[in-house]
C-alpha cells in the first residue's frame, strides 16, 4: 500500500470520496491518509479467484452473495470502509451511502488472503477491526506460501473459535454461509515456493 502525498497535514472523509469516486484504483482511508491497494501478486489473484468460484459453484441457486476486492464493507470502527479480498452472505445485501459511493454493512464472512506486508495486521488489529461489524460471524485467513487456512468462527461477542487445515485433502464447513470449501479449489494451480515457512503462531482452541 502507498499513501498519497498531500500539501496540507489530513485528508477530509470529503475529499477522500472524491478521489474514490475520480480513481482508477482502490483506496483505503484511516485518520486523514489515504492509501492505493492496488498491486497484489499473481498467485494472490489466482488464490482470491479460486475462493471465489469455489463459493459461487457450492451456493449456487440459494439467493447468496459473493463479492470480491472491489466491494466495499463498512468496519464501524474503522472508518469510513474497507476492501476485503472476498466477502460473502446468505441474506439481502444491506447498502449504507457514504457520500454517494455504496457500503455493505452485513456481511457474513471475510476472506483475506495473506501477504508477507500485510500478514501481522491482517491476523491482528484488522480481524479486531472487523469484529466490530455485528453481521460477521465468520473470518477466513488463506496462506500463500503452503496449504494452510485458519478459519474464525463467531461463538459469542468476546469468543471466536480458532480451527487450521493444512492439507489440500481437506475441506472447510462454512457454518456463516452452510456450506464448505475444498482446499484443493482454494489452491487449484498454486505453486507453492516455500511450504516449509513457519505459520503464523496462532495455535489456540479460542481466539478472545
Amino acid at each position: 500500500m502507498t499513501a498519497l502525498k498531500k500539501t496540507q497535514p489530513n485528508y477530509t472523509l470529503e475529499e477522500y470520496a472524491e478521489f474514490e469516486k475520480g480513481s482508477e484504483e482502490r483506496l483505503e482511508y484511516f485518520e486523514g491518509n489515504v492509501w492505493s491497494m492496488a498491486g497484489a501478486s499473481p498467485k494472490h489473484e489466482d488464490i482470491v479467484s479460486n475462493a471465489i468460484t469455489e463459493l459461487k459453484t457450492k451456493l449456487r441457486g440459494r439467493g447468496c452473495k459473493v463479492f470480491g476486492s472491489n466491494l466495499r464493507v463498512k468496519v464501524p470502527v474503522y472508518q469510513p470502509y474497507r476492501y476485503p479480498d472476498v466477502t460473502a452472505l446468505c441474506a439481502r445485501p444491506i447498502y449504507e451511502k457514504f457520500y454517494g459511493l455504496e457500503v455493505l454493512i452485513n456481511p457474513a464472512l471475510i476472506v483475506e488472503v495473506l501477504s508477507p506486508s500485510t500478514e501481522a495486521f491482517d491476523v491482528g488489529d484488522k480481524f479486531t477491526y472487523y469484529k466490530s461489524i455485528e453481521s460477521l460471524t465468520e473470518y477466513l485467513l488463506i496462506s500463500q506460501d503452503r496449504p494452510h487456512v485458519v478459519l474464525y468462527t463467531k461463538r459469542d461477542e468476546k469468543v471466536w473459535l480458532h480451527r487450521e487445515f493444512n492439507s489440500l485433502d481437506e475441506v472447510i464447513y462454512l457454518s456463516s454461509l452452510d456450506c464448505e470449501a475444498a482446499l484443493a479449489e482454494i489452491y487449484l494451480d498454486v505453486e507453492f515456493e516455500n511450504p516449509d515457512r513457519p505459520r503464523f503462531p496462532l495455535n489456540r482452541e479460542e481466539f478472545r
